[in-house]
């Protein structure tokens, strides 16, 4: 379904997009897989390339321009254009209520998750006007789209995402670039553990109140960017896509 799109996905070490970095490979992209963890990230991209996959990566931290910067203008250099970026990089932060997280948590999941999200997008922007266009698919939440008590630097977050994928899908539309967002309800991932580490008894009501009665699974998801990467979704955009298993419902 991805024959020789060249795809770039960011965060792309563990999680969501490990196992969507495994499906696109699968589907016959051409992947630039980053990261901030290098070890992770090359341990990948070398697993791939050793089964016949077509892989590079590159460490970057997305909080940084001039990281992101090269990033795509290496992109540019080895492939001349760029299809689909998935701007999965993200962070989170303990369980505390808003008067409780100090401004370098704040920061940091600000810098990371939406200016680092903003930065991905500009240069990915300015390289897909150039070469005919793309898609951009942004990784928002469910805390993007409604509250989420005592995560409220991250739904910050990701409810700024959301402003920036709708803004965006409108400006360039007309340069066949188009700009998506994904809403993940929880799912079982490492960054989830985390959370199960901190409050078995709030990870174990956050799986119960899902209508599915259930955490999502990353291949979930995984196959929502794949569809999402494809030709079969090319009148899509400007869209906030919940895959929630009825949460938001």
């Amino acid at each position: 379904m991805l024959k020789d799109k060249v795809i770039l996905l960011t965060g792309a070490s563990s999680g969501i997009g490990m196992v969507t970095a495994k499906l696109l490979a699968e589907q016959g992209a051409t992947l630039i897989l980053a990261d901030y963890n290098e070890s992770a990230g090359q341990a990948l991209s070398d697993e791939l390339v050793s089964n016949n996959k077509s892989s590079i990566f590159m460490k970057v931290d997305v909080s940084k321009s001039s990281e992101v910067e090269s990033l795509v203008q290496l992109i540019e250099q080895q492939y001349g254009r760029l299809d689909c970026a998935i701007n999965n990089a993200g962070i989170a932060h303990d369980l505390l209520p808003l008067a409780a997280i100090d401004e370098e948590t704040f920061d940091r999941v600000i810098n990371v998750n939406l200016k680092g999200t903003w930065l991905c997008m500009k240069y990915e922007i300015d390289l897909m006007s150039r070469t005919g266009g793309g898609h951009i698919i942004n990784m928002s939440s469910v805390a993007g789209l409604k509250s989420s008590a005592l995560f409220s630097a991250y739904g910050a977050s990701k409810h700024g995402v959301l402003g920036l994928t709708k803004s965006a899908a409108v400006e360039y539309a007309k340069q066949n670039i188009r700009v998506n967002a994904l809403c993940p309800s929880p799912i079982r991932t490492p960054m989830f553990e985390n959370i199960k580490k901190e409050s078995e008894a709030i990870a174990n009501k956050v799986a119960e109140s899902n209508p599915m009665n259930r955490l999502g699974e990353p291949e979930e998801i995984a196959n929502t960017l794949a569809w999402l990467c494809s030709d079969g979704s090319s009148f899509i955009t400007g869209t906030a896509l919940p895959v929630d298993g009825g949460y938001c419902a």
